[in-house]
């Protein structure tokens, strides 16, 4: 029986780690051949750039018996994007779905934040989603088609406080998503945006700096579903809408967070 992406070339960014990881392993788990985009260093975009991650979750798939790719390049140089895009022209023959998934985050309220550190987390969330699906968009209209998924956050949907920068980038990214919906519904290629919630991942469990003493367990017990979301729940869901299943879904936002939203608990 095959798998709902049987076949074809994902590009997922921002994959060494967390809901990228999840998003890579589920997709080679349904047949698609997989490019592991991670640059490497910290959660907030400091350190150097690393294959590790990336190697290391290409190694994890095709020791499954699955096909994929490990990329370094980073997500919001103009060049080195759309390298990562012939990467997988040039290794798979084709690219069918791009995830872009690569975030980055940093707290500081905006009374103290500073310029390189707001633009750092614009740059990797916001120009990195936008270089990726420029640079997408004609290979996958060459092919025929295709999907794009955006990974937003409900961050997107509300005031944050402490994370403007980060927030800022999250709701640029709906709008980018519908207006890519809107120009792309001609190429045959549709174009969502996932908000997740509180995820079980370093950043949704706070272990980053500035959410120091904050119990977000305590939190996560206040939503309808009295739990933190799992990486792989995100990831069946950018399954199913890059799948054919979603065939007549593009500009959409897609929630999943538990409940988050509709009572919105507050730290």
């Amino acid at each position: 029986m095959s798998g709902l992406c049987e076949g074809r070339v994902v590009i997922v960014t921002g994959a060494g780690r967390g809901i990228g990881r999840a998003h890579a392993l589920a997709f080679a788990r349904e047949g698609a051949r997989v490019v592991v985009n991670d640059l490497g260093g910290a959660m907030d975009g400091s350190g150097g750039s690393s294959l590790t991650a990336a190697e290391a979750v290409a190694e994890e798939i095709r020791a499954r018996g699955g096909e994929a790719l490990a990329n370094g390049d980073d997500v919001s140089d103009w060049e080195a994007s759309e390298r990562m895009i012939r990467s997988a022209i040039d290794h798979f023959g084709g690219l069918d779905v791009l995830v872009n998934n690569a975030g980055i985050l940093k707290v500081a309220v905006i009374a103290q934040i500073e310029l390189d550190d707001y633009m750092r987390i614009v740059n990797v969330n916001q120009v990195g989603c936008l270089l990726g699906m420029k640079h997408a968009i004609p290979h996958m209209a060459h092919g025929g088609g295709g999907s794009i998924v955006n990974i937003c956050s409900t961050s997107g949907m509300e005031g944050q406080p402490g994370i403007v920068a980060y927030t800022s980038t999250k709701w640029a990214i709906r709008g980018m998503t519908r207006t890519a919906a809107v120009e792309c519904g001609p190429l045959n290629i549709r174009v969502n945006a996932i908000l997740p919630g509180g995820i079980n991942t370093e950043m949704g469990r706070g272990e980053t700096k500035g959410f120091e003493g904050v119990d977000t367990q305590a939190v996560y017990k206040k939503l309808p579903l009295s739990r933190m979301g799992e990486p792989r729940e995100i990831a069946n869901l950018a399954l199913f809408l890059a799948s054919d299943d979603a065939s007549y879904c593009t500009g959409s936002d897609f929630v999943a967070d538990g409940g988050w939203t509709t009572c919105r608990p507050m730290f």
